[in-house]
């Protein structure tokens, strides 16, 4: 990947090495019951995520807040862009109640950007950890949250429930990230990173690759988010949602992906989970440890 790549045809056959097995087990069926019964709202059943059965298996489930449509239209996005619908101010308890159901043992935290709230939706944040702890105190969280325009005075809020986690993606490298993220800035999200680090937390952040980057530059990444102390990193294959969607311009191969896991340890991240089907909130109880 030290070069450029020719894009990769749109009907090009995946790489076996992305062929997923169907989620099987005791605890993923019992999970899965319970969020068809009750119409919990995991970000895991929504989003389709490969590895739904292994982390349900091992008591972890993410979840969605402030809604399902995002104020910000990146390129590699599924999730709805538009007129977010209105804050849900008991969604806190819904989350609670959903963690409590499933048993959870650690629980991942994510939602859309809402830069069309005063307070970036911090309060409904921070309102939600504090309900979730409420209800499941022996529960584990990571809280994956937007960049809050950079705002400290909104990253306080996050600071001063500390999940044991918070996650900051930065998803690709500084020269996609204007064509890829849009309204994000490559530098504020270093900067967001950073700040959460200065003041207590464990950091966490991930990224995409097959967009077309070089291996130079997905090792300056690396280098950057280590130098503002990150301590965990998840790097992925980057697969298109919808026509409408940047392409893949690459599949990136395992031992690529070994690679980095390599650079990566020996940088000195505390975490490196670098494979084609790692997402944000893979192996996640095991960052929180």
């Amino acid at each position: 990947m030290s070069e450029q790549t020719t894009a990769t045809p749109q009907k090009t056959k995946k790489p076996k090495w992305l062929r997923v097995k169907l989620p099987v087990g005791k605890k993923y069926t019992e999970l899965r019951s319970l969020v068809d019964k009750y119409k919990l709202n995991t970000i895991c059943t929504s989003g389709s995520c490969p590895n739904m059965g292994e982390c349900w298996g091992e008591g972890t489930a993410t979840f969605m807040i402030l809604g399902n449509i995002c104020t910000r239209s990146c390129g590699f996005c599924g999730v709805k862009t538009g007129r977010p619908e209105t804050v849900e101010w008991d969604e806190p308890e819904k989350v609670a109640r959903s963690i409590k159901l499933m048993n959870i043992k650690h629980a991942v935290l994510t939602s859309v950007d809402r830069d069309d709230l005063k307070d970036g939706g911090s309060i409904i944040w921070a309102e939600t950890v504090n309900a979730v702890r409420r209800a499941n105190p022996t529960t584990t969280l990571e809280t994956l949250i937007p960049d809050f325009q950079g705002n400290e005075k909104l990253l306080d809020r996050i600071i001063k429930v500390a999940p044991e986690v918070v996650s900051h993606n930065m998803e690709t490298v500084r020269r996609l990230t204007r064509e890829v993220r849009i309204q994000a800035k490559y530098d504020r999200s270093l900067g967001v990173l950073k700040y959460l680090k200065e003041n207590g937390m464990r950091t966490k952040s991930g990224i995409m690759l097959g967009l077309g980057e070089t291996e130079e530059e997905v090792i300056e990444t690396m280098k950057d988010l280590r130098n503002v102390g990150l301590d965990i990193i998840t790097i992925g294959q980057y697969l298109q949602p919808t026509k409408k969607h940047l392409p893949v311009q690459e599949f990136i191969t395992p031992e690529q992906f070994k690679k980095y896991e390599t650079l990566g340890l020996k940088m000195g991240f505390m975490f490196v989970e670098s494979g084609a089907l790692v997402r944000s909130s893979y192996k996640a109880h095991k960052h929180a440890s």
